[in-house]
Formats: structure tokens, sequence, C-alpha cells
């Protein structure tokens, strides 16, 4: 067969060759691979759409019609460049227009296929973003999945990262093609800054057709502002363990032109059409995707394609309901349960996040989150804890005051039955020093029970605090908080945690946020858990006639 024949018909041998069905998705990439030949070219798709599938088989193809041809694949690291090359050279050996291109143990991370004629350039290597690249030579230059969470968090690896992709320029021969393939994993992502610098490109959300609502406290009917696809209406209430694809019929019905809820459906809503692979994301694919996504900007990012700025991001606590029932214990039948007025608490998690080693920070940040068994949260104690993270006496053993004695005091009025304890910065002392305390305390109560475990946060904290929060005040009803942390009980002012929630910015890495934190981290230890899109009041829970059971593993220190 002639070397002239075409890349969808290269392609398409592969996939049959595979046993794959070809969508019009694949299709469409396919063909815009082949004829855009502009110097710099974009290609967004969303995740799981196989793209850098099709991508591989584009290189072998170009190796196929061109054995001098030379390319440099730049990735996130060198792992997943090296992906590339491997499915690339999957290709040459078994598709079958490229027998003999390849020598008997081509390289994993660069490799000459047979007929190439740069000794020094391979005809494919692979490269991680920070990896010499120095003095190589290359005729088109891949940046495959170059932008990914680990290497954007900070606008000092954003910068890290711009430097690095310029080197391209250096090793670009005249002539050559740059392409970049990915999706957006932060507010001011390469992709838009290479395509407003005048990129060629071709972008496929995952949804043609998309309307966002999100004030939906009061209304219950909404207009559906674009004429649905073939493929109807997709719509998705809520963002991570929260989200549910809502049913015609069943969560809503369409009337005039608008979709009709029978009560207003209090959660991010999102209505969408024109599935660009419904075959294989199906609905139910659908949801299991948006489940596993942890805020609504990672999914607006992965699977719409749109980089949004950071200042759109806020924390909202208006939208925190508040209650004001007290924690109680009880005791019948040899069994001990503990209730938050008539709702029964099935888990709880205290963060302490100390201060000590804090350069601009005098304060300890302690967050107390209690869990029902419809998933629900409820920030039941915010604290605020001052001085030095223990008090001795004379004797140099006994504590008589200091943090951790008021993290003992804490324990003991809400039974709480382990602590974590953020350690980054000041080691092991922390723990140590609250184990001893909770020894000693425990001399003159024995009931006292409680483990303290060690955690190092190594994730951005702005992201760990956005993925705690945005899920839960997304769904109203998830998120509750007693009204002592939201309200000052004495000046019945906003209380220290609402303004550091309200004033919270993503974009910034230095601002209050010591509460906050504290909160997230607790947050995010209490399981996930079942629950009802539109949430169920704490006085109105159906009954349910099946125990609770779990199971947990707790050390304590006798």
């Amino acid at each position: 067969m002639s070397r002239d024949v075409d890349f969808l018909t290269f392609f398409i041998m592969w996939a049959r060759l595979q046993g794959w069905v070809v969508p019009m998705l694949h299709v469409r990439i396919c063909v815009w691979l082949e004829h855009c030949v502009d110097p710099e070219r974009v290609l967004m798709v969303f995740r799981g759409a196989a793209k850098s599938t099709i991508y591989a088989v584009y290189k072998a193809w170009k190796l196929y019609r061109n054995r001098s041809q030379r390319s440099l694949v730049w990735s996130a690291d060198n792992e997943t460049a090296g992906m590339l090359t491997a499915d690339t050279i999957n290709v040459l050996r078994n598709h079958p227009l490229c027998a003999g291109m390849l020598t008997k143990k081509p390289g994993a991370k660069r490799f000459w296929v047979i007929g190439a004629r740069d000794a020094r350039n391979p005809s494919m290597r692979a490269n991680g973003v920070n990896s010499n690249a120095t003095g190589a030579r290359a005729d088109d230059v891949d940046f495959d999945d170059i932008e990914v969470p680990g290497n954007i968090e900070t606008p000092e690896a954003r910068k890290k990262l711009r430097d690095r992709i310029s080197e391209s320029t250096h090793i670009a021969v005249p002539g050559a093609q740059k392409t970049f393939i990915g999706t957006p994993h932060a507010h001011d992502s390469i992709y838009p800054e290479r395509i407003k610098a005048g990129a060629a490109t071709l972008i496929i959300p995952l949804f043609e057709l998309a309307t966002r609502y999100t004030k939906t406290d009061e209304r219950t009917r909404y207009k559906i502002r674009f004429e649905p696809a073939e493929d109807g209406l997709y719509v998705i209430a809520g963002i991570h363990t929260g989200a549910r694809m809502l049913r015609e019929g069943v969560d809503y019905q369409v009337e005039a032109g608008e979709i009709v809820f029978a009560k207003p459906p209090r959660a991010l809503v999102d209505v969408y059409s024109g599935c660009a692979w419904p075959e294989r994301f199906t609905r139910a694919e659908i949801e299991i995707r948006r489940r596993e996504t942890r805020t609504i900007n990672a999914w607006d990012s992965q699977y719409m394609l749109e980089a949004k700025p950071l200042t759109e991001v806020r924390l909202d606590p208006a939208r925190i309901t508040p209650y004001a029932v007290p924690l109680t214990i009880r005791r019948a039948n040899n069994a001990v349960a503990l209730f938050l007025g008539k709702v029964q608490i099935v888990a709880a998690a205290c963060r302490w996040d100390p201060s000590s080693g804090k350069l601009k920070s005098d304060l300890s940040g302690v967050g107390v989150v209690l869990q029902d068994d419809g998933g629900r949260r409820y920030i039941h104690r915010v604290a605020a804890v001052r001085g030095e993270i223990a008090e001795f006496a004379s004797d140099g053993k006994t504590i008589v005051g200091g943090q951790v004695w008021q993290l003992c005091d804490l324990i003991e009025e809400l039974h709480i039955p382990r602590v974590s304890v953020e350690t980054n910065g000041i080691g092991g002392f922390a723990p140590t020093v609250l184990r001893a305390a909770i020894t000693q305390r425990r001399k003159s109560n024995p009931k006292l029970q409680c483990a303290v475990v060690e955690v190092d946060s190594t994730t951005n904290k702005n992201k760990r605090i956005l993925e705690a929060f945005e899920p839960l005040l997304l769904s109203r009803g998830m998120l509750w908080a007693h009204m002592d942390v939201l309200v000052d009980p004495d000046t019945k002012e906003k209380a220290p945690f609402w303004a550091q929630m309200r004033d919270w910015n993503p974009g910034l890495t230095d601002q209050p946020d010591d509460l906050l934190d504290a909160v997230a981290g607790a947050i995010s230890e209490t399981p996930e858990r079942f629950r009802a899109i539109g949430g169920i009041s704490p006085s109105a829970q159906p009954e349910d006639w099946r125990p609770t059971a779990g199971v947990y593993e707790v050390a304590f220190d006798r």
C-alpha cells in the first residue's frame, strides 16, 4: 500500500486490529491532527476521551510516512512522557503497515526507526519537563499532559513550567510544529495562553451545550437556555460524593422549555446536552465521574475545558445551616450513643493545627466535626487556643496548663475518641505532649479514651480547604454549624471562623486561615456516606429499623 495513506485510514486499521468501535469524536480528532499544519496548535479534549492514545497512533503514522521524522515528547515527568513513547512503539510493532520499522529492542524513552538518518537525535525522545533536553533537535515538539496539579499549584511553579516550555524554541528546527495536548489544571493555564497567542485549536468539551444554576434555594422552575440535542438533557446536581444524575419524570419534569422541580433543589444544578461520546459516557458513567471530582472547578476544567479565574472561587458561610441543639450521650441496654438533638451521630473528627513553629501565627486552630448517617457534617466547635503547647509544674513533668490542657477539656466535654495533629513545622513534639496530658488526665477520669494521630499534610493548603468545603456548600443542608461557631456568643458579631471563611481567597498563600484549615482537616477525616440531594432536617429524619455498625482501628495510650 502507498505511504500516502491518510491518518484516518491508518487509525481505523489500528482500531479494527484492537477491536475498537471508532466514534465520531475520534474521527474528528484524526482529521484535525492530519490537516492542521499550523506551527503551533492546541488539542484540548475532555478527560477519558483517549486523546493521548490517538496521538500515539498519529506519531506512528508520521514515522510511517517519513522515517526521518524526529519528535521530542515533553510531559509533566519522565514516566508520563515514556507512556506516549511506549504506545507509539506498540503501534509500530503491530500495525499491519509498519512491519520492519523497528529494531529488535527499541529504547523505552528513546528509539530510532530503521531508516532514520540522524544518529544523534532519535525518532522519538521522551522527557519530563524538568529533565535536560539541551542540544536536542526535533521536527515536532509534543507537549503531552505537561500541566498537572503537582506542577501548577503555586505562581512560582507555574512560572517555572513556562520557563521550561520556552526552551522548546531552541530545540525545534525551522519549520517544526509544536502541539499542546491536555486539559487545563489552573486558572492561568498554559493552554488558553497559547490559544490567545495565536495557536490553532481543537477544543471538544464533554458537552456541547451547558447551563448552570447556583441559586436554587427558592425557585422550582428553571429555563433551559438552549435547544437540546438528540441525546436530550443531562441534569446533574451537586459535586463530589453528593452529586446525582437527576431523572426526568422522577426528580424533575420538563414543561414549556423549563425544568420543573417539586421543591427547590437547594444545590448547584448543571443542565447539559450534546454529549461528545454518548456511547462511552453514559449517564451512569458521568455520575460516577462527577462523584469522583472533588470541586466544581476541577469538573469544569477537566470535562468542560474551562480554565476559571481563582477570583471566582469563594466559600460562602451563608450557605451553612445553623443549629443550636446540645450534644448529649445516651446510655441504654448496655449501649452508648451520641446525639445532636434528635439526630444520632455516627462519626466525629477533631483536628488540631498547632501554631508552634509558624512565623506569622500565634494561635492554634482546633476544629470538631460531627457526622450523621446521612453524610451531613456538623461543625460543632471551632476554637483558637493560644499560649505554650504545655505548661509544667515545678517538677518539670506534671502538665498543669497550655494548649494540650485546653484540648483535654474539649475531649472530655465532647466525648472525642480521636484527635489528629498536624505536625508540619513542629515534628512529633505536640502529639507526644498531648498523649502525656491525656494519660495524666485519665488518672482522674478513667473513662477518658482518646487516640492521638499524627498527620503530615503535604498537599497545597488552599486546595485542601477548597476540596473539603465546596462539595458540601454546593448542596444546601449538607454542612451545618453550631451557632457559637458562626456568631460570637459574647459580642453577637460574626465569629472569627465566619470571617475567615468569608474573606478566604484561594489565590493567596498568606492569609488568616488557621481555623478554616483545622475544620477542613476534620471534615476530610469523616467518611463519605450516601445522602439525599435535598437534605433532611435533623428533626425529621426517616425511621430506619437497621442498626448502625462500624469497624474502627484505634490505638490508646495506657
